[in-house]
Parts: structure tokens; C-alpha cells; sequence
């Protein structure tokens, strides 16, 4: 009499993403399409850093993936940038209708590896190709970009919930890759040679989330401060 099959063990994980990139390119959407398949007309400035989450199911993984929408505007750049450390993946983001937002994806990148994990996986991501009359930066132009950079690339539509899905799981799938073959310095969502988590790194990775909350928290009593204190 043959023995049962047994089932695969799934192996959870956790990973950080930061969504980063100039003011107007569709971060928020991008997130909110991902986390809560829903887009939002009402174009709003993001302040300091938002936050979501959403599990998802590669291969034998089950993967929570903690994703930071940073704002883009100059005056937060301070505070934004310390989320990078946390994360093992980034989307780096351009407007396709707007080369400006995509000139400046050169110092993006830079301030991204200054601050990140060496081995953090980067996805450039062209935005808004529902806008494709519109377009001022040719995909063959961003492609070379990320190829001489070692980045992945991938162009999307929040709007039309177009590789959305695909921008979001291709990071996470080269972050699980590269877990299973080496822990990281920041320690956050590594693996063991096994498939298990590093107990420590695990406990690092939790103080870290609690942390960039916090930090959160602060900088929003800050904003919040300012006008008061203005005002007196």
C-alpha cells in the first residue's frame, strides 16, 4: 500500500518594498491597485510615507509584502530616505509622459543605493501608458537605462491595471531569489539554506517595521505641529 503524498511545507516570508520616484508619477496608485485593486481620479500629494500590505503566493512561498509609498516632493527627502534601509526592493517610478520625471531617475537611483542594501533588487517602472498619445520617454531609451544600471524593467497602467501585478511579483520573486542564497545585512525577509528564517534576523526585521512606524507617526505630529506653531 503506497503512503500519501505529502503536501509542499509553505514557508512564509517577509519582505519591504519602497515605492520611490518624483511627485505626480502614480505611486500612490500603483499601491493602492496592488494592496486594494482600486484607483483614485483625486491625484493627491503624498505626505512623509504611506503604508500597505498584501500577501501573495509565489511557488511554495506565501510572501507578506510591506510596501512604502514615499512622496516625491524635495522637502520630505530627508525623512523618506530612511525607509530605504529596511527594504530589500524597490519600484523606482516615471510618468512616460513626462521626460522630467524620468531625468531625474538617475539621482533617484542614487540616493537609493547610497542608503539601501547592496543586494536590494530594483524595478524600473515606466507609468501611465493609458496615456500612450502622450508618451515622451520611448520604452528602448528606459530599457537601456536599466540594462547598463542592473535593473529590471517593466512599463505599467494603474489606471488600466496593466503589469501592475507583474511589477510587484517580479520584485518580490528576485527578492525571494536572492534570499535563498545568501542573508542580507539588513537581515529582512532572508531565509535559511533550509527555507526557515533567521530567528535574530526575523526579530530585527519586526524592530525595524515597529520603527519606521514610528517614525511615521512622528513626522505626521510634526506636520501637524507646524501650522499651530505658525499660527501663534
Amino acid at each position: 500500500r503506497s503512503k500519501p503524498k505529502l503536501k509542499p511545507e509553505r514557508v512564509c516570508v517577509c519582505f519591504a518594498v519602497v515605492l520611490i520616484g518624483e511627485s505626480g508619477v502614480g505611486k500612490s496608485n500603483l499601491l493602492s491597485r496592488f494592496t486594494k485593486n482600486e484607483f483614485s481620479h483625486d491625484s493627491r500629494t503624498t505626505i512623509g510615507v504611506e503604508f500597505s500590505t498584501r500577501t501573495v503566493q509565489l511557488n511554495s512561498f506565501t510572501i507578506k509584502a510591506q510596501i512604502w509609498d514615499t512622496a516625491g516632493l524635495e522637502r520630505y527627502r530627508a525623512i523618506t530616505s530612511a525607509y530605504y534601509r529596511g527594504a530589500v526592493g524597490a519600484l523606482l517610478v516615471y510618468d512616460v509622459t513626462k521626460h522630467l520625471t524620468y531625468e531625474s531617475v538617475e539621482r533617484w537611483l542614487k540616493e537609493l543605493l547610497d542608503h539601501a542594501d547592496q543586494h536590494m533588487v530594483v524595478m524600473l517602472v515606466g507609468n501611465k501608458t493609458d496615456l500612450e498619445s502622450e508618451r515622451s520617454v520611448p520604452s528602448e531609451e528606459a530599457k537601456d537605462f536599466a540594462d547598463k544600471n542592473g535593473l529590471m524593467f517593466l512599463e505599467t497602467s494603474a489606471l488600466e491595471s496593466t503589469n501592475v501585478e507583474a511589477a510587484f511579483n517580479g520584485v518580490l520573486a528576485g527578492d525571494l531569489m536572492l534570499s535563498s542564497l545568501e542573508p542580507s545585512s539588513t537581515g529582512v525577509g532572508k531565509l535559511l539554506p533550509g527555507g526557515q528564517m533567521w530567528p535574530l534576523k526575523l526579530f530585527n526585521q519586526a524592530c525595524q517595521t515597529i520603527l519606521l512606524i514610528l517614525l511615521n507617526i512622528l513626522f505626521s505630529l510634526y506636520l501637524w505641529y507646524l501650522p499651530i506653531n505658525d499660527a501663534v
